[in-house]
């Protein structure tokens, strides 16, 4: 399992959508959000979209793995989604960075990766070109919040920086540390094979 974090508008999604386009043996299990789709989005697809009243009934009835509120909405993983993800292969995890703090809990085992933008100019100009911002106080706090989450790498067992105009070198990077980690678990799991309890090393 793979989770890919980072704060708002460094790219996560994209990198996501194309890193399961390229490489199949990735599935995504879908996020669950409050927050309206945008344009293009589909129910399902991009994000399990309920109503907050929906959402809290879910995690009355512990079917959410994590959740975190931000910016107004709640955003959180599906036990049966990750499980579905699995069924299938390598899982990808896109969450928030409020959100890696609990699934490093629940799943120790995971790969964290922590996506950085090449440049905070970079991160601010598109967070403002979303749109999503109600007035320049809003936009303010996503920027405030975002340099925060950017403090947070200590959650994360790698950070790649997400160059503007590279996507390709973003992905390469991720491949190599998945295929990193895959040989160090097969490594592990020999060495726990082939030598006895107690044995000299």
């Amino acid at each position: 399992m793979v989770v890919i974090s980072g704060p708002s508008g460094v790219g996560k999604d994209t990198l996501v959508d194309r890193l399961l386009a390229e490489h199949p043996e990735f599935s995504r299990p879908v996020t669950m959000t409050t927050r309206a789709p945008r344009p293009g989005e589909v129910d399902g697809r991009d994000y399990v979209f309920v109503t907050p009243e929906e959402f809290r009934r879910r995690i009355d009835a512990g079917e959410l793995l994590e959740h975190a509120f931000i910016y107004g909405n709640l955003y959180g993983l599906p036990r049966t989604q990750l499980e579905q993800a699995l069924d299938r292969g390598d899982a990808v995890v896109r969450v928030d960075v409020q959100g890696v703090a609990s699934l490093r809990k629940l799943l120790p085992a995971a790969v964290y990766i922590m996506l950085v933008p090449d440049s905070f100019e970079h991160l601010e100009r598109r967070l403002r070109g979303r749109g999503e911002a109600h007035d320049d106080a809003d936009l303010e706090r996503r920027v405030a919040a975002s340099r925060e989450e950017l403090t947070r790498t200590d959650l994360f067992d790698h950070v790649v920086e997400n160059v503007e105009g590279d996507l390709d070198a973003t992905i390469a990077a991720v491949i190599r540390i998945v295929a990193d980690e895959r040989r160090r678990v097969q490594a592990s799991r020999h060495d726990s094979g082939c030598t006895p309890v107690g044995a000299a090393r």
